[in-house]
């Protein structure tokens, strides 16, 4: 059984001398140090020093994450990090929502990736789809859409399953951060989910701040450490906040700089 990810970030300073003396063992089987005295870590010893950190900057150079995305290279061991060391079994991974109407939302959301809805005409802002997204929280075609297409479908999943839909009804992301917590949500601020990937769930929504007032969001569809499996509107296979149609992407937790809202048990 590898040894869990703490739930926070090891740098520098750790005070857990366990988990410390775990990835001294990692870093040197993986890289190759035993036969080398210069590089090779001493796993009796439990503190998190400046050698250790350039070990583990040398580790995050020569590997990528599950996606084929260079590592960080910031001498942090993150869950991105812990699971190319341990395994992806040593983070947590959850794949559905357990609240069953954050669970119907995301259904919902992959019912629109699975259309492959895009704008028409491209670059517009509109089209069919996008439209309807827009008109469900008073919005015309030509803005941007990707916070109408979340409201839109929780009003879906609010419709079938008879109930109230307990997002605010708005198609900015920013207002949407301000405000869901009248609604009765919760904030989970960029920084705690950075430290601790584990405070994050499927059906929980995404605030990235763009400044200047622009912002993005989207639909976690499921978590596995540091990686973020989501469905997003007005987006493309690039990421970008202005894109085409609805896509399912794989975001870095550390690309996410606001945070997240949790309605689950909301009603």
């Amino acid at each position: 059984m590898p040894m869990q990810y703490p739930g926070h970030i090891v740098k520098v300073g750790e005070t857990d001398v366990a988990v410390v003396k775990a990835l001294k063992a990692r870093l040197n089987a993986d890289l190759g140090f035993r036969s080398d005295p210069a590089l090779l870590l001493d796993e009796t010893d439990g503190n998190f020093g400046p050698k250790m950190r350039q070990v583990v900057k040398l580790f995050q150079a020569r590997n990528v994450d599950t996606e084929g995305r260079p590592l960080k290279q910031d001498g942090e061991v993150g869950a991105i990090s812990w699971a190319i060391l341990f395994g992806q079994q040593a983070v947590q991974n959850l794949g559905q929502a357990i609240d069953p109407f954050l669970a119907e939302v995301i259904k919902v959301a992959q019912g629109e990736e699975a259309k492959k809805v895009r704008e028409q005409p491209r670059n517009s802002n509109g089209g069919p789809e996008v439209d309807r997204y827009l008109a469900s929280v008073g919005l015309s075609s030509g803005y941007s859409w990707c916070c109408s297409f979340t409201f839109w479908c929780f009003e879906q999943a609010a419709f079938k399953l008879k109930r109230s839909n307990p997002m605010v009804k708005t198609g900015g992301c920013l207002r949407h951060w301000q405000e869901a917590p009248s609604k009765g949500a919760k904030l989970i601020a960029a920084g705690a989910a950075l430290a601790d990937p584990g405070l994050l769930r499927p059906g929980m929504l995404f605030i990235m701040d763009h400044g200047k007032g622009l912002g993005h969001t989207g639909l976690i569809e499921s978590v596995a450490g540091g990686l973020l499996t989501t469905i997003e509107g007005n987006t493309d296979g690039s990421g970008t906040r202005e894109g085409g149609g609805v896509y399912r992407l794989v975001r870095k937790v550390s690309e996410i700089n606001k945070g997240y809202i949790d309605y689950s048990g909301v009603r």
